[in-house]
C-alpha cells in the first residue's frame, strides 16, 4: 500500500494548481518587465532610470526572500503564496497614474514584495509536492509554468502597449496574480511522513551552495538585462524585438525542461552547470555582433541562446540545492535559488543601464559577457568541491566528491 502521507507526485491535483497558481503570477510579471522601463522613459527617466525600475522591483523582492522561509514554517505556503499573489496584483493598475519615476518606483517595489513572497512559496511546493526522484522533471514543468506566461505576454508586452495603451496592459497585468489567489486553496499538502524537528534545517557546507548560487546570479545578469533593455537597444523594430524576446523565453523554457530530464534519468545533476554557462556566454557575444551589423536574425539566435544556457542552469541548480539542503531544507533552498534569480535580475537592468548610458548597448552585452567568464571558471571546479544528484529507479541519492562525509549541523 501507498502511505497516505506520501506526495502525489507530479500528475497529482496539488501540483496541477502550485502551476496554475504558478502561471497567473508570472503573466502579471512577464507583462510588465519590458513595458514598466518603457513608461518610465516616456516619464523622461532615461537608461539609467528605466533599468532602476527593475531593479526596485527586484531589490525587494530579494529583501522579502530573505525571510519567506521563516514564514513557510510559521504560516504555511499557502498563505504565504496567497497574500505574494495579492500583493503582486493589487498595486499594478495604479501605474497608470504617473510616469513620474518616484511613484513608478515605489509601486514596482511594492510589486516585488509579492513576487518574493510568491516565488519562494512557489518554488519550494515543487519538492513538497513530488517525490525526490521527481524533482527535476518536477522544476522541469515548472519552468514550463514560468516560461509559457512569458513567451505568450513578455515578448508580447510592447506591442499590446502600442495597440491598446499602458493603462490596458498594466489592468490585465494586476488582475492575473489576483485570480491565481483565488486557487491557492486547492493546492493540498501532504502530511510529514515523520514529524520535522524544531529548529533551522541543517546547513550543507558552504561549497555545496556557492557554485550554483552564482551559476544562477551570472546567468540571471544577462538574461535580466537582456529582456530590460532590448527594446531600448532597438528602437523601432517591434517585430524584431517581439521575435528575440520570444526566443529567449521559449529558449529558457525549453532548456529548464531538457535539464530537467537529464537530471531525473540520466543523473546528470550538477553536470550541467558549465554547459548551461557557456551558451549563455555565446548569446550574449552573438547579440554584441548583431547590434554592430545590424542583423536581425543574429538578434534572435542570440536572445535564444541566452535563454536555453540560462534555462539549463535553472533547473540544475534548483536540483542541486534541494539535494544538498534536504527536505527539511526546502524553504531555505527555494529562498536561496530565488535570490540569486532576482538579485541577478535586478542588477543585470541596473549594470546595463549604468554601463549602456555612456558607452552603448553593445558594451553593455560584452561586459555582461567577460562576466559570465567568472562563472565558468568557479563551476569547473565542481568535480572537486560539487554535489552530483543521481535519481534511479525511483530513488535519489546524494554524493560529494572527494569529501569525507560531513556532519549534520543541529
Amino acid at each position: 500500500m501507498v502511505s497516505t502521507s506520501a506526495p502525489a507526485g507530479i500528475t497529482g491535483a496539488p501540483f496541477r494548481f502550485m502551476l496554475g497558481v504558478t502561471v497567473l503570477c508570472f503573466s502579471g510579471y512577464a507583462l510588465l518587465l519590458p513595458v514598466v522601463p518603457l513608461w518610465a522613459d516616456r516619464g523622461g527617466s532615461g537608461a539609467l532610470g528605466s533599468g532602476a525600475t527593475t531593479a526596485a522591483l527586484m531589490a525587494t523582492t530579494v529583501a522579502t526572500q530573505l525571510a519567506v522561509p521563516w514564514l513557510l514554517v510559521r504560516t504555511g505556503h499557502r498563505l504565504v503564496l496567497a497574500v505574494g499573489s495579492v500583493l503582486l496584483g493589487a498595486p499594478t493598475p495604479f501605474l497608470a497614474l504617473s510616469a513620474e519615476l518616484t511613484p513608478v518606483l515605489l509601486l514596482s517595489a511594492l510589486r516585488g514584495v509579492g513576487f518574493g513572497l510568491a516565488t519562494v512559496a512557489g518554488a519550494a511546493l515543487v519538492a513538497e509536492l513530488v517525490p525526490r526522484a521527481e524533482h527535476g522533471r518536477a522544476a522541469g514543468r515548472y519552468g514550463l509554468a514560468v516560461g509559457l506566461p512569458q513567451i505568450v505576454l513578455l515578448a508580447a508586452g510592447v506591442a499590446l502597449v502600442e495597440r491598446f495603451g499602458f493603462t490596458a496592459v498594466f489592468i490585465a497585468a494586476g488582475v492575473a496574480p489576483l485570480l491565481g489567489a483565488l486557487l491557492v486553496p486547492a493546492i493540498r499538502r501532504p502530511p510529514p511522513s515523520a514529524p520535522r524537528a524544531d529548529g533551522p534545517a541543517p546547513r550543507p557546507p558552504l561549497r555545496l551552495v556557492v557554485i550554483p548560487v552564482l551559476a544562477m546570479f551570472l546567468c540571471s545578469i544577462a538574461q535580466g538585462g537582456l529582456i530590460t533593455f532590448l527594446p531600448l537597444a532597438v528602437p523601432g523594430a517591434g517585430l524584431l524585438v517581439l521575435g528575440a524576446l520570444l526566443a529567449t523565453t521559449a529558449g529558457a523554457m525549453l532548456g529548464r525542461v531538457v535539464a530537467g530530464e537529464l537530471v531525473d534519468r540520466r543523473g546528470w545533476g550538477g553536470r550541467l552547470l558549465v554547459p548551461g554557462i557557456v551558451l549563455t556566454i555565446a548569446g550574449m557575444v552573438t547579440e554584441v555582433a548583431a547590434l554592430h551589423t545590424g542583423t536581425g536574425a543574429l538578434l534572435v539566435l542570440g536572445a535564444a541562446a541566452v535563454g536555453f544556457g540560462f534555462g539549463v542552469v535553472q533547473n540544475d541548480s534548483l536540483t542541486v540545492l534541494f539535494a544538498a539542503f534536504g527536505s527539511a531544507g526546502y524553504g531555505a533552498a527555494s529562498a536561496i535559488w530565488n535570490i540569486s534569480f532576482d538579485a541577478g535580475t535586478g542588477a543585470g537592468a541596473l549594470a546595463f543601464g549604468a554601463v549602456a548610458e555612456p558607452f552603448g548597448y553593445p558594451a553593455a552585452f560584452g561586459a555582461t559577457a567577460a562576466l559570465l567568464g567568472v562563472g565558468v571558471l568557479a563551476a569547473m571546479i565542481r568535480p572537486r568541491a560539487g554535489l552530483s544528484v543521481r535519481s534511479t529507479g525511483g530513488r535519489a541519492s546524494r554524493r560529494r566528491r572527494a569529501d569525507p562525509p560531513a556532519r549534520r549541523r543541529t
